[in-house]
């Protein structure tokens, strides 16, 4: 089952500038730099905020109901499996990307999260 939140994803007109702004003003780290996947936070923090630069290279463009709420499951297939059980909508079946393991379901109000192993 799910046993945290990982990132919020907060959209952002300019990247570089957004993760200067955070990690200057705000004093955050840089957890992640891998293109369009870059996350900040506060030092020693295990939530982080995903910058998410709105760019059509990698189709991201702000979409109504996706909250950008990523959480951290031990077993993805297992939680899947349970979730699906249970009624769970899921929009994205468990799929690996290479660069990790994710699925993605809605609630009944279309908002739509993220898992992650």
């Amino acid at each position: 089952m799910i046993k945290s939140l990982y990132s919020l994803a907060v959209m952002v007109s300019d990247g570089k500038k957004a993760t200067k702004w955070y990690t200057e003003k705000l004093g955050f780290k840089v957890y992640e730099n891998k293109g369009h996947w870059v996350t900040v936070g506060p030092k020693g923090s295990k939530f982080y905020l995903h910058l998410c630069q709105a760019n059509r290279k990698y189709g991201t463009k702000l979409e109504p109901g996706n909250s950008g709420v990523a959480m951290v499951v031990d077993d993805l297939d297992k939680t899947y499996a349970q979730l699906s059980a249970k009624g769970v909508k899921f929009s994205q079946k468990p799929i690996d990307q290479g660069w990790g393991k994710y699925a993605s379901f809605k609630d009944p109000d279309r908002n739509e999260f993220y898992l992650y192993e």
